[in-house]
């Protein structure tokens, strides 16, 4: 009996270290990366949970027109944007924000090209930090492999304009007209020294808005000089169009450019045109649906014709009623309302005398 519990006993332990020690290790990785995935994934769908995305611009609509739109921060309509200029303890404006997302690579960025088109292409992706923080004259210190820029380094004062592209659009399968944000370009407006601005702004990067879309929905910012209270988000400011931008650049086939225009009555004059183009259009769909609202129902209509046809035909037939009695009693049109007024006419009394 001891034998026999003796040799299941070195069975059991032989089964159970039957595995190769390297099996062993390397089963135990895949465990703890599994669990790591699961958990960063869980991560992802938590942060996805807390911002709620608007809709996405479907690629087949109907109708489409990209703008661009240049930003002057020194505008009260853009203010928001650009106070406060040095971070306080509760409040940063848009680009020092932007720019800390950028030195830590939460957000990718892209390279402004000559011709002031973006692209969102993956080799068209800033990946060294170092060269924009270079190019730009902006003070760094690097620790193992990582660039920390203090809050007086950042040049959050000098960036006092804004490129943006902006998408108008009809949704054909919701019947709604959209005027969407699609990509933000800090611009870097050196001072020439005497006081005044450089003559050539300098773009930093493009950044697509879906990508940082999460992020500006837990920047508060201030909408209104008269109200302090921070009741509004960076992303409600660019969802709700409440920026004031003057167009300087279209989508179009030429490629042209307004602010190339040396005329600046031209170039205001094709601002005002493409203004006015997308504002009528945006006009002409709401009168389209209303026209087709206020269409009353077919068979509310049917019925009606019919109801006003009977009730013509029935005057019709009263009327020939009434002539056919004049021409067969031989009674006059005059008797016959003097006969009404006197049946219409209250009763006669007659008082009789009575008899002793």
């Amino acid at each position: 009996m001891k034998k026999l519990l003796l040799i299941l006993f070195v069975f059991a332990v032989t089964t159970a270290n039957g595995q190769p020690a390297k099996r062993r290790i390397t089963s135990s990785n895949a465990v703890a990366q599994q669990k790591n995935t699961s958990a960063t994934q869980q991560q992802v769908d938590r942060a996805s949970l807390m911002f709620p995305t608007s809709e996405d611009m479907p690629e087949d609509v109907v109708w489409r027109r990209d703008i661009y739109r240049q930003l002057d921060l020194m505008a009260d309509k853009n203010a928001p944007l650009y106070y406060p200029v040095e971070p306080t303890d509760r409040q940063v404006n848009l680009f020092t924000y932007l720019f800390r997302l950028f030195l830590t690579k939460r957000i990718p960025v892209y390279t402004y090209k000559l011709d002031g088109n973006e692209s969102f292409a993956e080799k068209d992706r800033v990946t060294d930090v170092k060269e924009i923080l270079d190019r730009y004259y902006i003070y760094y210190e690097e620790q193992n492999g990582k660039y920390t820029v203090a809050d007086n380094d950042i040049p959050s004062a000098q960036v006092k304009r804004y490129y943006i592209k902006e998408s108008s659009y009809l949704d054909q399968r919701t019947g709604t007209y959209h005027a969407k944000v699609t990509a933000l370009c800090p611009v870097l407006i050196e001072d020439d020294g005497f006081g005044g601005e450089a003559a050539a702004p300098k773009p930093l990067f493009w950044i697509k808005y879906d990508d940082v879309a999460p992020y500006l929905s837990r920047l508060p910012i201030m909408s209104s000089n008269l109200n302090n209270v921070t009741n509004m988000t960076a992303d409600d400011f660019f969802t709700m169009n409440r920026y004031d931008g003057k167009i300087y650049k279209t989508s179009n086939m030429q490629g042209r450019v307004l602010a190339n225009e040396t005329d600046t009555a031209k170039v205001r004059k094709e601002q005002q045109k493409i203004e006015k183009q997308l504002k009528d259009f945006e006009q002409g769909i709401w009168k389209h649906r209303e026209k087709v609202d206020s269409v009353p129902d077919s068979v509310a209509v049917e019925t009606t014709k019919v109801q006003k046809k009977a009730k013509n035909a029935s005057n019709e037939k009263s009327v020939k009623k009434g002539a056919t009695r004049r021409s067969n009693g031989g009674i006059s049109e005059a008797s016959e309302k003097r006969q009404k007024t006197k049946s219409s006419s209250a009763p006669t009394v007659s008082a009789r005398r009575t008899r002793r």
